[in-house]
C-alpha cells in the first residue's frame, strides 16, 4: 500500500471515529433531554415549586411532615410531585392494589435497583422476578425455623446481659458522666449492629463494649447507606451517575465505603469455606449450603445486614422517645411484665413464650412504629400504564410511593386521636389485635411482607422489657421537635440524649 493510501485510510478511520463519537454524544444528550422532559423540571405547580426551592422547610421540620400535610389535604390521599415523576399515596386501597392486587405491575424496578445496586448488588431487597422468588423462598425456610429463632434469641439475650445492661447501669450510677446522660439512639444502633453482624456473618464487631469503640465496618456501612439514599434525592440519576463515572465527591466516598464492607464480607466467606459451615447457625453459613457464588452470597447477607440493623434501632428509638412522655403506658408495661414474668431476679430474661404473652408491650411497640415507622416510605415503578383505585393515573415507568409515616398520622385511617400515643387502640379485651397491613404497611404487605418481622419484634420486645423493668429513661429535651437525617431509615439528627435512673425493683 502506498504512503498516500495509508494516510487516506488513517484519515478515514479518524473521521469515522469522530462521527461515531459525535453521534454517541448527541444521542446521549438527546436521551437526557427526553428524560428531563418526562421529569417536567419546569413544572410551576405549588408542590413542585415548593420542592425545588425547599420553601416547605420554613414551615415543616422534615420532608416527611410536609408530605403528610399535602396528603392530608388531598381528597384522595394521593399527590404528584411532577419534577420527581413520583406519585405518593397514603390511601390504604391504593397500597393494597400496589402491594397485592396488581403486584406484578409494581416491582422495585430498575431505577431503584440502580440506586442501591452498588451496596446491595443482587440481594433480596434489590431484585425482582425469579431471583427475588428464589431468595425469598430460601430466606423463608431459614428464618421460620425453630433453630434460627432460638439462635437469634440467644444472641439478643447475651448482648443485653453482657453489654447493654452493664453500660446502662454504669450510666445510671454516673460512672460514665455526672449527668447520667447517654445517646440512646447511638446505643441502640450499636446493639442492633452487634446482633445483626453475629446473626448474619457470625462476626462480633464489639460496638457495645464498655469503651464504645469505633467499628470500621459500622462506619463504612452507615456512610454507604446514607450516600446510597442521597442518590434517590437528586432531581436526575444523571447527576450521581456522572459523579460515579468520574469517581468524585460523594460517589468516591461511597465506593470507598462499599469496599470496606466488601472486604469484610469476602474475608468472612473465605474463612467459613476453610473451617466449614455445616455446624454453624449464622445466616451466611446456612445460605452457603444453597448458594455457591461468593458475590451472590455477599449480596444476600449484606441485604439482611441493612434490614436488621437500622430498622430495629430506628423503631426502638421512636419507642423510647414516646414512652418517655407516657408514664401511664410505661407503668402498664411494667405491670404486665410483673404478671407474666414475676419480679426482677438478677439477670433472668423472659422466654420467647413469655414475650409472646406480653400483649400490652406488643401494642406499645406497634403504636410507636405507627407514629415513627423505621422506613418512612417505599417506592415501586410501574411497568405499564395503570389507574389506581382512587382514580389516579400512573404512567408506565413512573415512580409510585406509599408513605407509612403519613398514613400513621391520617385521621381518616386512625381517627381524631391519630397523633396520640395510645397502645390501647391495638387491644381487644386485653389481647393484641393486629391492624390491616394495608393501612399499617410498616412491615410492607402482600407478597413482599417482611420475612424477619417476628424476629425483629422479638428483639425489640426483649430489649424493651430488659430496660423498662430496670431503668427510668427520660428524654433530655422532650419538647424538641424530631428532625430526621437523610438515609434509608429514620435516624434522628443529633441522636436521642436520655437521662437514666436505676429503679429499685
Amino acid at each position: 500500500m502506498s504512503f498516500e493510501g495509508f494516510l487516506s485510510l488513517q484519515s478515514m478511520s479518524a473521521t469515522c471515529g469522530f462521527l461515531f463519537f459525535s453521534f454517541t454524544l448527541l444521542f446521549s444528550f438527546f436521551s437526557f433531554l427526553v428524560f428531563i422532559s418526562r421529569m417536567k423540571p419546569w413544572c410551576n405547580c405549588d408542590i413542585c415549586k415548593s420542592y425545588l426551592t425547599a420553601s416547605w422547610s420554613s414551615k415543616f421540620p422534615n420532608l416527611c411532615d410536609w408530605y403528610t400535610h399535602l396528603l392530608h389535604k388531598s381528597p384522595t390521599g394521593t399527590i404528584r410531585v411532577h419534577v420527581l415523576g413520583n406519585t405518593i399515596t397514603s390511601n390504604p386501597d391504593n397500597v393494597e392494589y400496589i402491594l397485592k392486587t396488581n403486584f406484578q405491575n409494581y416491582p422495585k424496578g430498575k431505577p431503584f435497583s440502580a440506586i442501591l445496586g452498588d451496596l446491595l448488588g443482587r440481594g433480596i431487597f434489590n431484585v425482582d422476578g425469579e431471583s427475588w422468588r428464589f431468595q425469598r423462598k430460601m430466606a423463608s425456610l431459614e428464618l421460620g425455623s425453630v433453630a434460627i429463632r432460638s439462635y437469634a434469641m440467644e444472641l439478643v439475650n447475651e448482648e443485653i446481659q453482657t453489654r447493654l445492661l452493664p453500660l446502662t447501669a454504669a450510666t445510671a450510677r454516673g460512672e460514665l458522666n455526672s449527668d447520667r446522660v447517654l445517646d440512646l439512639q447511638d446505643i441502640l444502633r450499636r446493639f442492633s449492629f452487634d446482633n445483626i453482624c453475629k446473626f448474619s456473618f457470625g462476626l462480633d464487631p464489639g460496638c457495645l463494649l464498655p469503651t464504645l469503640p469505633v467499628s470500621d465496618l459500622s462506619v463504612a456501612f452507615d456512610l454507604a447507606s446514607k450516600l446510597s439514599a442521597e442518590r434517590a434525592m437528586t432531581a436526575s440519576p444523571f447527576v450521581w451517575k456522572v459523579k460515579r463515572l468520574l469517581d468524585v465527591g460523594s460517589e468516591k466516598k461511597l465506593r470507598e465505603a462499599i469496599k470496606v464492607v466488601n472486604d469484610v464480607a469476602k474475608e468472612m466467606i473465605r474463612q467459613r469455606r476453610e473451617i466449614g459451615f455445616n455446624t454453624r447457625n449464622d445466616l451466611l453459613s446456612r445460605f452457603m449450603g444453597s448458594v455457591n457464588d461468593d458475590v451472590h452470597l455477599r449480596d444476600i447477607v449484606v441485604s439482611f445486614l441493612l434490614a436488621g440493623r437500622d430498622t430495629v434501632a430506628a423503631a426502638l428509638t421512636g419507642f423510647f422517645s414516646l414512652l418517655s412522655k407516657s408514664p401511664q403506658a410505661e407503668a402498664l408495661i411494667r405491670e404486665e411484665m410483673g404478671r407474666v414474668v414475676g419480679p426482677v431476679q438478677g439477670l433472668e430474661f423472659p422466654t420467647f413464650e413469655q414475650i409472646r404473652e406480653m400483649h400490652y408491650l406488643n401494642a406499645a411497640i406497634h403504636e410507636s412504629m405507627r407514629l415513627f415507622p423505621p422506613i418512612q416510605f417505599d417506592s415501586k415503578y410501574a411497568t405499564e400504564d395503570d389507574v389506581l383505585p382512587d382514580g389516579t393515573f400512573v404512567r408506565k415507568g413512573s415512580r409510585v410511593t406509599y408513605h407509612p409515616y403519613a398514613m400513621g398520622r391520617m385521621e381518616s385511617i386512625w381517627g381524631p386521636d391519630c397523633m396520640e400515643f395510645r397502645p390501647e387502640r391495638w387491644l381487644r379485651d386485653g389481647a393484641f389485635v393486629p391492624a390491616c397491613p394495608f393501612k399499617y404497611p410498616v412491615f410492607q404487605a402482600g407478597l413482599r411482607v417482611c420475612l424477619g418481622k417476628d424476629l425483629a419484634l422479638m428483639e425489640m420486645k426483649a430489649l424493651a422489657a430488659a430496660l423498662v423493668r430496670r431503668f427510668d429513661i427520660r428524654v433530655v429535651e422532650p419538647d424538641q421537635e424530631p428532625r430526621f437525617a437523610p438515609g434509608l431509615t429514620a435516624t434522628l439528627r443529633g441522636g436521642l440524649p436520655v437521662r437514666v435512673c436505676e429503679r429499685k425493683c
